[in-house]
């Protein structure tokens, strides 16, 4: 069984994540903080860049990952993997460069849910296919 599309996109997002952990460290050192974000605003974005990361590609990546494991259709779990990589670039973007809400992370979100909801509809289709 080969999972050629969750093994890309799975291992872009994971470049990702440590692109987004080396600028939480990175600061991390400049700043001297050890925990927390010693009430630096633009900080604060960046750690929730990465943690919003975190916390969302998992499931997504699950999600995506059951969708091919079953032989559901490439086309819809590429584009379900693409708005997630596309939707995590965005969030992330806009919440490092932009206080307060911006078009990159409300599009990002938008593109990230949608991602998981893709997906998730789609592994339960199989039920019925």
């Amino acid at each position: 069984m080969q999972l050629q599309i969750s093994l890309f996109y799975g291992s872009l997002l994971g470049v990702f994540y440590i692109y987004l952990t080396l600028l939480v460290l990175n600061q991390r050192n400049k700043q001297k903080i050890g925990l927390g974000d010693g009430g630096d605003k633009k900080f604060n974005q960046l750690i929730r860049a990465h943690a919003n990361f975190a916390e969302y590609v998992p499931l997504a990546l699950v999600l995506i990952l059951m969708a091919e494991v079953n032989h559901l259709s490439y086309w819809v779990i590429h584009a379900a993997a693409l708005c997630l990589l596309f939707g995590r670039l965005l969030h992330a973007y806009g919440l490092r460069l932009h206080d307060g809400a911006s078009w990159q992370r409300v599009v990002g979100t938008a593109l990230t849910l949608g991602a998981i909801l893709i997906a998730a509809v789609l592994n339960l289709t199989s039920f019925y296919i």
